[in-house]
């Protein structure tokens, strides 16, 4: 099974918070008005996807690693 690497575009976000409501387990909004990741690898996708998917910037990236 393979990694899951977590990539953000921190200056394109834009502070809706559609990825922190979707996926709370790794999505946190900080004082800056931003999304955040808790981690950025991960040993399954679990709602990172969901997250990325719903960015309405589509600032977020999920890479899986072989």
């Amino acid at each position: 099974m393979g990694k899951v690497k977590i990539t953000q575009d921190h200056d394109a976000c834009i502070g809706c918070g559609a990825c922190a409501a979707i996926c709370p387990d790794n999505w946190e909004m900080k004082d800056d008005g931003k999304a955040h990741p808790k981690q950025t690898e991960l040993d399954d996708v679990g709602c990172n996807q969901q997250a990325a998917d719903s960015c309405p910037v589509n600032c977020i990236h999920v890479e899986k690693e072989e």
